[in-house]
């Protein structure tokens, strides 16, 4: 007869881009193990719930991010990855515009900040590896996706929407290729409306035409 005594977590890791730079979103854990130390929200899965209602529920608990794009990453199962014993962890991609966030610590977290992903502090658990992971899912979304509208406000020019790239991927990409590319695909639309940012002349403002994720040829 097969024993088991294994507990199901989720972890989410919340993407957001502020001054050019890829961050996540961190809890600073106010229980053991690991007390004080930063990591990825998260949290076990209640006996009444799916693995998707506990990544939203914890979400909320945690960081106060709710309304988010939220898709399953990876299954995390090492042995010795959580001191408490056998835990495997359902690890989620959350993707929110910097101006939607409106952190408020709570549950198990002392405190919720952002970090650049490439200055991190020391990370809980093998939080440091899932994150890892992650950006590269997220690289590999935005190649063959339209998921980069939810890093982004509802409307956005053309060069906020490039940048999203240039950040995600910390490379420039050619303005001109990029803008041609995006207007081959045809997934973005004018609004009428435009913005003028210092002393450059006015940008159309654009948002995309379909809110569901499809698969588009993007880089």
């Amino acid at each position: 007869m097969v024993k088991q005594h294994i507990l199901l977590a989720v972890d989410n890791i919340i993407f957001t881009i502020v001054k050019d730079k890829l961050h996540v979103v961190l809890i600073q854990r106010a229980a053991e193990p690991f007390i004080n130390a930063w990591a990825i929200p998260g949290g076990f899965v209640h006996d009444e719930e799916t693995v998707d209602e506990a990544a939203y529920r914890e979400l909320a608990e945690e960081t106060n991010v709710k309304n988010v794009y939220l898709e399953q990453l990876y299954t995390f199962g090492e042995l010795n990855r959580d001191p408490r014993g056998r835990v495997v962890s359902c690890a989620y991609i959350a993707l929110i515009a910097h101006k939607a966030l409106d952190l408020k610590s709570g549950s198990d977290a002392k405190e919720v900040q952002i970090f650049p992903v490439d200055k991190l502090p020391a990370l809980a658990f093998d939080h440091k590896t899932i994150l890892s992971y992650a950006i590269q899912r997220l690289r590999y979304k935005l190649e063959y996706t339209n998921v980069a509208q939810y890093l982004l406000p509802p409307t956005f020019t053309l060069t906020d929407l490039q940048q999203v790239y240039n950040v995600v991927f910390n490379k420039e990409f050619d303005t001109r290729n990029f803008r041609k590319k995006i207007d081959k695909l045809d997934i973005i639309k004018e609004t009428g409306e435009t913005i003028i940012r210092g002393a450059h002349r006015p940008a159309m403002l654009y948002r995309f035409k379909d809110k569901k994720v499809k698969i588009v040829d993007i880089i």
